[in-house]
């Protein structure tokens, strides 16, 4: 089996990383539904350029079903994702997104029939067990403060819900995929994305869209489409090549990045506890990788 996915994986999880880390100061002064929306705007450009070289392959009932019912989780899944990103610490929401190939054990199942092995399971548990230890410092007013503190903040319980729907979407893409091509469905999967939730988003923001435009905000998001992109087509042909879990956990490892971006770029603090569930994670993502 070839290991281009590891590569790939990584690709999708450093660019998701930045592009969240640059969304975010975007979001200290624009609506979340501007910026989420001018995020995926600015992504088609490339995704477009692509679909010139990938050829159109013939498409089957399963696919169209797939399509349907992936689409309008994935819009609720970014309208949580986003809302997270503004009103929480990085530090304290992406870190939630582990949870994703935890849910996937059961969910992949169900949809797919797949299975991982006991050492990639035990991966994927030390993944999610890496985001507790970030919050380790709430230990010292018990070993549940933890869990409590997900309840007080917001963007960490937004984040939960759109980390079981991604696990969700994540096997209902692989279904596509099977039934056309990784890229033909990525690009055409996030170009239907942007179409349905850009009336969504105007309407939302309708009252901040003419300051957003006069004040050049969407500018910021450039550079954050473009990794948004580049992680679609890194994702969709990675997810191609293993099973489900195991690509979305190595592509979760971008919370480490996240802790990183969090510490430099807005001054998040617990760096000895978010390193040592960074330990944890990596741990994780080395079991994953060589798992049989």
């Amino acid at each position: 089996m070839t290991h281009n996915w590891i590569l790939l994986s990584l690709i999708s999880a450093f660019t998701l990383a930045t592009s969240d880390a640059f969304t975010k100061k975007a979001l200290a002064k624009g609506n979340e539904y501007l910026v989420g929306l001018f995020r995926l705007l600015f992504s088609l450009p490339f995704l477009l350029c692509l679909l010139f070289f990938v050829p159109a392959p013939r498409l089957d009932r399963e696919f169209y079903i797939a399509f349907a019912f992936a689409l309008p989780l994935e819009i609720a899944a970014w309208v949580f994702y986003i809302k997270a990103l503004k009103i929480s610490p990085l530090s304290l929401t992406l870190p939630f997104l582990s949870l994703t190939p935890v849910f996937l054990i059961a969910v992949s199942y169900a949809i797919l029939g797949e299975r991982v092995s006991l050492q990639g399971g035990i991966g994927i548990l030390c993944l999610a067990a890496g985001s507790y230890v970030l919050h380790f410092h709430k230990m010292q007013k018990g070993i549940l403060e933890p869990f409590r503190a997900i309840i007080k903040e917001k963007g960490s319980v937004l984040m939960i819900f759109a980390a079981f729907i991604y696990s969700i979407t994540s096997s209902l893409g692989k279904m596509a995929i099977i039934h056309s091509s990784p890229l033909f469905f990525g690009i055409v999967y996030f170009i239907v994305v942007t179409v349905v939730f850009a009336p969504i988003a105007l309407w939302m923001g309708r009252h901040e869209l003419k300051w957003f435009i006069a004040s050049k905000q969407y500018r910021g998001l450039m550079f954050p489409g473009l990794c948004h992109a580049v992680m679609v087509a890194s994702h969709m042909v990675a997810i191609s090549l293993i099973q489900v879990a195991y690509m979305i956990s190595l592509k979760r490892t971008s919370v480490l990045l996240a802790v990183v971006y969090g510490y430099f770029l807005f001054n998040e603090k617990h760096m000895k506890e978010r390193l040592t569930g960074a330990l944890l994670m990596f741990t994780g993502f080395i079991l994953i990788v060589t798992a049989p």
